[in-house]
Formats: structure tokens, C-alpha cells, sequence
């Protein structure tokens, strides 16, 4: 008999016999992190060969193959549930492969941005090209690392779109989420990827500045201090504005990351940030604020 599985960013769910709930809520058996999405959006049924997906009067609805499924719509395999901002895609398994709990597939990585997706997807969801670094395609199953970022991205893909619907509530909630994530990959001594610790720190400085709460502005900062590389350019061009909006919560944070990143090696690619943080560290002591003395290495908070 046929299996049936959903493929969804860098993980596969198998379909079993009966309902699969689809939602926000960790209640579901396929929880997606997206304020777009309900907390139980939507129910794929299976009944013997036969599999359809029912919308639960979802706040966004569900589309498949980019139609809306406003009656219940039978699945082939290949089909594509679009559910809030992410994507799912349908498969049909002929043959049923030896038990195993491990969670395969195969993957591409983005020949513009480098990000890993599923090659079913046939373009990157990160950043749309559909031109992909064939010598580096992977398969097999994932690593913790792959689905680390992964996860790391899907964060930020879901910030930004919170950000825009003004749902301060699920903002707080995923910077919570993103930032524990990377909290615990530098205190394990892992990697955190440069590009996507970027993002997330110009997610969370936009957030700062749109809440009018420095919390968020006062973690980029810090977690700068904790990673062996500069500070990305554009979350350079951040902190002056934050330190207008937050002088009293950001002036010592942003002191002390300038005066680590002074202390560390750095290439070519590096200066322009530099020569920024420079540029704001002069702003500083042309407002009268202390320079402060901070080790060359980062402190852990």
C-alpha cells in the first residue's frame, strides 16, 4: 500500500491512516511557527488511497497548487499547500521503504544566498532564485545543523512578516524563540551563520525602535561581543538610530562592542563595517557619553 508524506522546509511527516491537524497550536501533529496561520488551520484526511485537506475555517484560508481550497480538495502527489506563508509539498510513495525513524530527503543549497532547501521546491523560499549549487546537493538524512538554520531562517522569515501586520504579541513571542536559539548555539560552541545572526539583529533593532523598547536593541549589541566576527554593515547602520531612541539603555552596550571589535583580526571585507562602528563611536564622545574600558574578548551575559 501507497505512504504519504508532507515535506515541509527540511523535514518529512508521515501521513496516517485517519486526520492530520495542521496548525499553530503545539496541540497540532504539524505545529508551524507563522502568524499567518490559525492555531488549528487545517485537517488532511487519509482514507484508504484517498487523501483530501479540509480548511478549519482558517483566518487566512488554505490554497493548493496557489487555489484556494474552500471545499475539501483530494491531493496527488506533488500538490503544494500554501498555509499562512509557507509551503508544503504532497508526496506519494509507491513502495514502503525498511522502518526508520530517520527524516530524509534531499536537498539543494541556493547559489545566491547558499540556504538549503528541499528540491522539490524548485526555487529558494529564502530568496526566490532558482539557481542552485548542483556539486553541493545533499541527501540523505539532515543534520542538526541544516535544521538549525533552517529553523533560524523560518524565524526570521516569520518576524519580518509580523512585523509588517503590526502583531506585536507574536514579535515579542518569535524574538524570544530566535534569540534563545542562539543563545544556546554560542554557549554549546557552535557555529551561528553570519548572514542569518544579521538579519535577526535588523529584525530585532526594527522591532526595538517599532515597540519602543530597547530590550531588543540592547541583545544586538551584546550578542556581537560573543561571536568571532565583525559586526555585518547594515547592522552597524542600526545603532546610531538606536542610540537616538535608547541613549541611556545603549550607549555603554554599543561602547563596548566597538571597543571588541577594534581588538579583533580583521580582512578586508571587514573595514567598511569598522569604519562605521568607528564613525559611531565618535558620535558618542562628541555627545559627551564615557568611553568605557572593555576587555578585547567577549564577555558572556
Amino acid at each position: 500500500m501507497a505512504r504519504y508524506r508532507l515535506r515541509f522546509l527540511l523535514q518529512e511527516f508521515d501521513l496516517h491512516r485517519g486526520a492530520t491537524i495542521l496548525g499553530r497550536s503545539s496541540d497540532c501533529h504539524v505545529t508551524i511557527e507563522d502568524p499567518l496561520v490559525s492555531r488549528y488551520h487545517a485537517r488532511i484526511v487519509l482514507e484508504g488511497e484517498c487523501a483530501t485537506v479540509h480548511d478549519l475555517n482558517s483566518r487566512n484560508g488554505v490554497k493548493v497548487n496557489g487555489q484556494a481550497a474552500k471545499v475539501p480538495v483530494e491531493l496527488k502527489d506533488g500538490d503544494r499547500l500554501r498555509i499562512g506563508t509557507q509551503e508544503l509539498v504532497f508526496c506519494r510513495i509507491a513502495a514502503a521503504p525498511a522502518a526508520s525513524a530517520k527524516t530524509t530527503g534531499f536537498l539543494r543549497h541556493c547559489a545566491q544566498c547558499r540556504m538549503p532547501y528541499p528540491q522539490e521546491a524548485g526555487a529558494c523560499p529564502s530568496c526566490g532564485s532558482t539557481e542552485a549549487l548542483d556539486e553541493e546537493t545533499l541527501s540523505g538524512q539532515f543534520g542538526a545543523a541544516a535544521q538549525q538554520n533552517w529553523s533560524a531562517q523560518l524565524y526570521i522569515e516569520v518576524l519580518d512578516r509580523a512585523l509588517a501586520l503590526k502583531r506585536f504579541a507574536d514579535v515579542h513571542r518569535i524574538l524570544r524563540r530566535a534569540t534563545i536559539q542562539i543563545e544556546e548555539r554560542i554557549l554549546r560552541g557552535e557555529d551561528v551563520e553570519p548572514t542569518q545572526l544579521s538579519k535577526l539583529a535588523v529584525g530585532a533593532a526594527r522591532a526595538s525602535l517599532v515597540l519602543d523598547d530597547s530590550t531588543w536593541a540592547v541583545w544586538v549589541a551584546q550578542v556581537y561581543r560573543r561571536v568571532p566576527y565583525v559586526v555585518a554593515d547594515e547592522v552597524v547602520a542600526t545603532l546610531s538610530e538606536l542610540i537616538d531612541r535608547f541613549p541611556q539603555d545603549m550607549v555603554d552596550p554599543v561602547l563596548l562592542l566597538a571597543t571588541h571589535v577594534g581588538a579583533m583580526p580583521m580582512s578586508a571585507a571587514d573595514q567598511p563595517a569598522m569604519t562605521a562602528l568607528v564613525r559611531v563611536r565618535m558620535l558618542l564622545e562628541d555627545r559627551g557619553d564615557r568611553v568605557p574600558t572593555a576587555p578585547s574578548k567577549p564577555s558572556v551575559c
